[in-house]
């Protein structure tokens, strides 16, 4: 079932004192699509989310239009439009077991389209197997680890066969370790069953993993639109870039083709006057001497070598901020990094963007190998 919504605006509060949580937005999702909607918080991704559901209405100025495939849903109550809704705090009734948080919403339909008890039943532990938790059909909520629960809530949502499912940063409440084996999940359930889906979140990394296209918003608005390698790497203004990762800023004077900051220079094709190029951690490589492009000389302050990389954290007097670079362990055994060691950061590649941070384009480089 496919998601189109035109010209969808929200604001909250009286006449005089209002605040508009949502510009006017358009926005197509694909039947089938697992899309993200991405953004900090006050950027309008639950708000949007609400009114997709129908637990909030749109402005009516601008009149704005929600279509399910080509059924107008503008003016239908949540109730009618099939929606499959999971929260962050699953929402599961604590005096039920979990075969019957399952099949409530089955058993309170209107008796003419309630299946029979044999079809509830036979759909409840369907859905169990699939959430993989058939074992556990007797037991109740507080019998259940959070990772459990959600699994519950998401079955739950699931049984009425929703043309659409919508979901409320489903893993916030979860640690980390638990978060990640559930999008692992989710992503491998959504494949399988092929419905459409729409869920909230402020993590990049769940967005960028789970998503087939992500939706970054800002102060109300739609910042992009795109698939998460095309919005890591070619992101549409200065706060899609910021947003999606951790960056480095190198700000200073041009002339003559080299920008200065301090004792740093950096060669550059670029014009004379102030500038702030922007780099990603990945992108900066660390060596022992300068070269004739890059004279960036920096100190070593801390080291965290868990993961498939080592982040090392960088101060220099010319940087206003620390910045971080990742190397690889092989790098890091070789230039037998230690805090408070003497390097140069050499950029693989910058990024540039326009002042206006409307424009559609930004400038990268890949200058200095």
């Amino acid at each position: 079932m496919s998601i189109r919504l035109h010209n969808v605006a929200k604001t909250f509060g009286k006449p005089g004192r209002q605040t508009r949580a949502l510009e006017p937005v358009n926005l197509d999702i694909h039947d089938g699509e697992l899309v993200g909607l991405l953004g900090p918080s006050g950027s309008g991704k639950t708000t949007l989310l609400r009114i997709i559901a129908g637990l909030e209405s749109a402005d009516r100025e601008p009149a704005g239009r929600i279509l399910f495939g080509d059924r107008d849903v503008t003016q239908v109550h949540v109730r009618d439009r099939r929606i499959g809704f999971v929260f962050q705090h699953y929402a599961l009734f604590r005096h039920m077991t979990v075969f019957d948080n399952v099949a409530f919403g089955l058993t309170v339909l209107p008796r003419k389209s309630r299946p029979s008890s044999g079809e509830i039943r036979a759909r409840v532990l369907r859905l169990l197997e699939m959430v993989q938790l058939e074992a556990f059909a007797s037991r109740y909520p507080a019998q259940l680890s959070g990772g459990q629960q959600q699994r519950v809530s998401l079955a739950r949502a699931l049984a009425l066969r929703p043309d659409v499912l919508l979901l409320d940063e489903p893993f916030g409440a979860l640690d980390a370790k638990v978060r990640q084996e559930l999008r692992r999940w989710l992503r491998h359930l959504h494949d399988e069953l092929n419905f459409t889906s729409v869920f909230v979140t402020h993590d990049q990394e769940e967005a960028l993993e789970l998503s087939d296209r992500v939706v970054v918003m800002s102060n109300g608005r739609i910042e992009q639109i795109d698939a998460p390698d095309t919005l890591y790497r070619a992101p549409a203004n200065r706060f899609v870039f910021e947003f999606l990762g951790d960056v480095n800023h190198l700000e200073g004077e041009v002339r003559n083709g080299v920008l200065t900051c301090g004792d740093a220079r950096l060669a550059v094709e670029l014009p004379d006057g102030p500038e702030e190029l922007l780099l990603r951690p990945h992108e900066v490589r660390l060596t022992e001497a300068p070269n004739a492009e890059a004279h960036l000389p920096v100190t070593v302050t801390a080291i965290s070598p868990v993961g498939a990389e080592v982040r090392v954290e960088l101060e220099a007097d010319w940087l206003a901020k620390p910045w971080l670079a990742t190397v690889r362990h092989a790098d890091f055994e070789r230039l037998e990094l230690a805090r408070g060691q003497r390097l140069f950061a050499v950029p693989r590649r910058w990024h540039r963007f326009p002042e206006n941070r409307d424009a559609a384009t930004h400038r990268t480089s890949e200058a200095i190998s």
